[in-house]
């Protein structure tokens, strides 16, 4: 099983500067342990929170890669219908059944490539890809879904309801898979990312639409644990650098001291059937191109791990 990122994995270093993106010899090592959990399965593009120790896993597939076949791929087999607890130290792991959730939950929480962060007790949920038992087809869901995580993982260790624990708004902005959701400050970003309706088709028939946002949504959440409210901000729109989706978008501190963001790679460009090389720079006063920075591994979101040094002002 994929160990969330921000505890165990690790894949890329990078150093961030003013105006590129440098490979470069760590001060530090890496070393990484398998940690083997009986009975725990595989899950790919899923979502997760994480509480005093335990993880929370949401929607994602049991399948691994999809399927290549329009009548096999994204099939409602593969689809991850269980609330999955994960206690690391313990190695011991629960599940609970969707099915006492309403219908609109059920779906949007057996979706793949959901956009997610974690904010205290809450984890957001947004969008991903699935099939709709109500549409009849696959749909991207047009769901924000609020999740209490230390209150739906102690339901779920000790076999209680968990309905209580989950609100969810509507909103076409929202509808968008294989982006990637962060906040910077008190702003979410929803970079990225694509609406894919329909059935997937390698070759490209017309069993879907296909449109990527093109764009960096941004919104300001306000949530009392009971109403959730969404004010939209003016978006970032950049049909040529922003067409990106499946790729990884990592917090960083920037040069100057600031929370920021950089999106690394992505699929696919705009004119030709081949992922980016370059990297965007995302901060609250705007994005930067870094065409001086070039990529050739994991073009596809994979795990990763940002750490910055205050005393250096160095981003690893």
């Amino acid at each position: 099983m994929k160990i969330p990122f921000k505890i165990l994995a690790f894949v890329t270093l990078v150093w961030a500067t003013p105006l590129f993106l440098l490979a470069q010899n760590a001060p530090f090592g890496i070393y990484l342990e398998p940690l083997n959990i009986p009975n725990v399965g595989g899950v790919q593009a899923y979502a997760f929170g994480q509480h005093e120790g335990k993880w929370l896993i949401v929607g994602g597939r049991l399948d691994g890669l999809h399927r290549r076949q329009p009548w096999a791929s994204f099939d409602v087999a593969g689809h991850n219908i269980s609330l999955i607890v994960i206690d690391p130290i313990a190695k011991q792991k629960w599940t609970a059944p969707l099915t006492s959730l309403p219908v609109p939950l059920q779906e949007q929480l057996s979706s793949t490539n959901m956009e997610f962060a974690q904010e205290g007790d809450y984890l957001y949920l947004v969008g991903g890809y699935g099939y709709s038992p109500t549409a009849d087809d696959h749909v991207t869901y047009d769901k924000l879904t609020a999740v209490n995580v230390p209150g739906v993982i102690e339901a779920i260790v000790n076999s209680t309801p968990i309905a209580g624990f989950f609100r969810q708004i509507t909103d076409e902005q929202f509808a968008v898979t294989g982006g990637h959701l962060n906040k910077v400050y008190d702003t979410y970003y929803l970079v990225g990312g694509q609406r894919f309706d329909g059935r997937y088709n390698p070759m490209n028939g017309p069993s879907f639409t296909q449109t990527y946002t093109d764009a960096i949504r941004k919104f300001k959440l306000t949530d009392d644990g009971t109403t959730l409210a969404v004010t939209h901000l003016p978006a970032i729109l950049d049909a040529d650098n922003l067409h990106r989706r499946d790729y990884n978008v990592a917090p960083q501190i920037m040069p100057n001291g600031q929370q920021g963001l950089t999106a690394f790679s992505g699929v696919f460009q705009k004119t030709v059937d081949l992922p980016f090389l370059n990297c965007v720079n995302v901060d609250s006063s705007g994005y930067m191109v870094n065409h001086d920075f070039s990529q050739y591994y994991n073009h596809y979101h994979c795990a990763f791990l940002t750490m910055y040094s205050a005393t250096e002002n160095e981003m690893h």
